[in-house]
C-alpha cells in the first residue's frame, strides 16, 4: 500500500489508535521529554514549555510504524517514545499527512476531531510547526535523500501555513 493510501484509507483505525494511546497512563520509566527534545528547534526557548506533559507519545508516526490489521492500527518501533503534551502525536501525524499529499488544512482537519488535538493551544501548535521544520532541516543535512526531503518540504509547508494564519 502506498503512503498516501495508508494515511487516508485507514483514518478511523489511526484515530482510534490516537484515542487509545491517549487513554493509557504514561509508564513510570525513563523517557525523553518533548520539551527537552524540541527546545533547540523553537524560535524562543520558552515556547518549548508548551510541549511538556505526562502523556505517552510515540512521535514517529511514519507509514512503516503504523500497521493496519483487521481495521485496527498498531504502533510499532517505539524508539522515539517520549513523555509530553498529548496533542503532539496528532501534530506529528499532520506532517506525515502533508508528506502523503494532503494540504496543510486538510491534514489539520484529519486530526481536528481528536480530543487531544482540541486541547492544543494554537500558539503551541505554531511553535511545534516551526520546531518541526527546523528539526527536519537538521535531519536533511546538506544532501538529503528523497524521503527526507519530502518530510522537510511537508514540515516547511505546514510551518508556512501556520504562519499565514496570523
Amino acid at each position: 500500500m502506498g503512503q498516501a493510501e495508508h494515511c487516508t484509507g485507514d483514518a478511523k483505525a489511526v484515530g482510534d489508535a490516537f484515542d487509545e494511546l491517549a487513554s493509557l497512563p504514561c509508564p513510570d520509566i525513563e523517557l525523553r521529554h518533548a520539551e527537552q527534545r524540541l527546545t533547540g528547534y523553537v524560535a524562543d526557548p520558552a515556547d518549548a514549555a508548551a510541549f511538556a506533559g505526562n502523556a505517552l507519545l510515540h512521535t514517529d508516526w511514519n507509514n512503516h510504524n503504523v500497521l493496519i490489521t483487521h481495521d485496527r492500527a498498531h504502533l510499532v518501533d517505539w524508539g522515539w517514545a517520549t513523555r509530553g503534551a498529548a496533542w503532539l502525536d496528532p501534530a506529528h501525524w499532520v506532517i506525515w499527512l502533508i508528506a502523503a499529499g494532503h494540504t496543510p488544512s486538510a491534514a489539520e482537519e484529519s486530526v481536528a476531531m481528536l480530543p487531544t488535538w482540541t486541547l492544543a493551544p494554537p500558539r503551541a501548535v505554531d511553535a511545534f510547526a516551526h520546531a518541526s521544520a527546523n528539526l527536519w532541516e537538521g535531519i536533511a543535512g546538506v544532501t538529503p535523500d528523497d524521503w527526507t526531503m519530502n518530510l522537510l518540504d511537508a514540515a516547511r509547508l505546514w510551518q508556512q501555513h501556520r504562519s499565514n494564519r496570523h
